[in-house]
């Protein structure tokens, strides 16, 4: 997905910048970068890949290096960034969280005359923050540009642009992803997580609306752009990347997912088809607070059957090899023989996407010695790759397992019944269940309803993106 901070200060801010970009790390997996401004000196960049090493190891080097009182800083999933660009509206720096769904459309649209061209990545691809740049510098204002960029990006972009006078910040037009302004006694910053600006000692100052676009200064903040009135916030902020202490349009995330574990034991315990464990447990990490809620509902025994060993290897996706990604993905996961030879366990994880890992983790806890092992996802099958934000984003929906499962069990005719498919109450819902059940060697399996991850979430559910479990933008 990708993280951003960004600060503008009275003093250097240089610190600031570099301990709240490291703690949008757990965001993106790519890219990282910082800009820092200095009234004398002008801009100072440093881009590094972080595929295979954290960003304040890659970036600690360059502190030296990095002076002034207002600067940028991103963790990204995409391509290189931040930019310098200039242009008529002058030199600035750009930053852009999101996913350019037609930028290929877009540069056929605007870009191809005689005299417009982008520097491509190695995949021929343009760098979708370039492509908003220049989206931004057809007109003749920088909030102009961005409003422009707004309303003909198909997907998302939430965007971050250092000035010589501050920072501007714009939400993305239906606020897929928060924005929030902190405040200290020295100045200003930008935030997607508000614990990053907590532990740097700025206090919560405003919370921007959808599209709005906000000016930051280290006097403080004033509305370019007004908030408008549709939003579609992405609920996997909730269920799966947002930190533990974040909160999102004011509800906590941890909180959330102890409220969404304890629907869906409620759930279960209604329908009478909760299994008798000997432990709850959550696969680690972002699984561990669902299962406490779950455990909490049913009174059964919450426990760590495996920890993860992340000391060394942080991340079982960094290898580029997939074999060693696979390989990494077993070393870290150690067992508590204790807590498993012999044991009925009940386990709950945020989602089941493609189920690769999560069908290594169920061999790896038979081989353990566990007697049975039962799963609950914490939101309801995922039937469509987003196409908003990073997440679950595939070539092809049938990478996802809901709907493989769909079409080996019915073909085509399936696919016009996805919403019954994701139901556990209807008999193609059953079906599903059953066939992944099998498929992973689940002793049985559950799913969170969409009703009951929206109670959990506790907000409008007009204002929750839904797509990737039904379709619906």
């Amino acid at each position: 997905m990708g993280g951003f901070f960004g600060a503008v200060s009275r003093r250097d801010a240089v610190l600031d910048v570099f301990f709240g970009t490291d703690y949008h790390s757990h965001l993106g997996t790519r890219r990282a970068g910082m800009v820092m401004y200095d009234s004398k000196d002008g801009f100072q960049r440093q881009i590094h890949n972080i595929e295979n090493s954290p960003f304040r190891s890659k970036f600690e080097n360059d502190l030296a290096d990095f002076h002034g009182q207002s600067g940028i800083g991103c963790i990204s999933d995409m391509d290189p960034q931040p930019l310098l660009v200039r242009s008529h509206l002058g030199l600035y720096a750009i930053t852009m969280v999101g996913i350019i769904s037609n930028a290929d459309k877009l540069i056929e649209t605007y870009f191809s005359q005689r005299g417009h061209q982008f520097m491509a990545m190695s995949s021929g691809a343009v760098n979708a923050t370039e492509l908003v740049a220049g989206l931004i510098n057809q007109k003749d204002s920088l909030v102009e540009g961005i409003r422009h960029a707004q309303d003909v990006i198909e997907g998302s972009a939430t965007i971050l642009i250092l000035t010589g006078d501050g920072i501007i910040a714009a939400r993305d037009r239906l606020g897929r992803l928060p924005v929030l302004v902190g405040r200290n006694e020295d100045g200003c910053c930008v935030s997607f997580e508000s614990f990053a600006y907590h532990k740097l000692g700025y206090a919560d100052e405003h919370e921007l609306g959808p599209r709005e676009i906000v000016r930051i200064t280290a006097d403080g903040w004033e509305t370019l752009s007004p908030p408008g009135e549709e939003m579609r916030i992405c609920a996997f902020l909730w269920t799966y990347y947002g930190y533990p202490n974040s909160n999102y349009e004011g509800k906590n995330v941890e909180l959330m997912r102890y409220r969404n574990g304890e629907l869906i034991a409620r759930a279960e315990a209604e329908r009478g088809t909760m299994p008798d464990v000997d432990y709850v447990a959550g696969v680690p990490d972002s699984g561990l607070p669902h299962a406490i809620g779950y455990a909490n509902y049913s009174h059964k025994p919450f426990a760590r059957p495996f920890v993860k060993y992340t000391p060394t290897w942080p991340r079982s996706f960094m290898p580029a090899n997939q074999q060693v990604r696979n390989q990494v993905a077993k070393m870290k996961q150690i067992p508590v023989p204790e807590l498993i030879q012999g044991k009925k366990l009940l386990f709950v994880d945020d989602s089941i996407v493609r189920g690769t890992q999560l069908q290594e983790t169920i061999d790896f806890l038979y081989e353990s010695g566990a007697k049975e092992v039962h799963m609950r996802s914490a939101c309801p099958p995922i039937m469509y790759g987003c196409k908003f934000l990073n997440f679950s984003r595939s070539n092809s929906d049938m990478e996802l397992i809901a709907r493989r499962t769909v079409q080996e069990l019915e073909g085509d005719e399936g696919q016009k019944h996805l919403d019954e498919y994701a139901d556990a109450s209807t008999e193609r819902g059953q079906c599903l269940l059953h066939s992944i059940c099998d498929r992973l060697g689940f002793s049985s399996l559950g799913y969170q309803s969409l009703d009951n991850l929206l109670e959990a979430i506790g907000i409008d559910r007009s204002k929750v993106c839904t797509y990737c479990w039904n379709g619906k933008e």
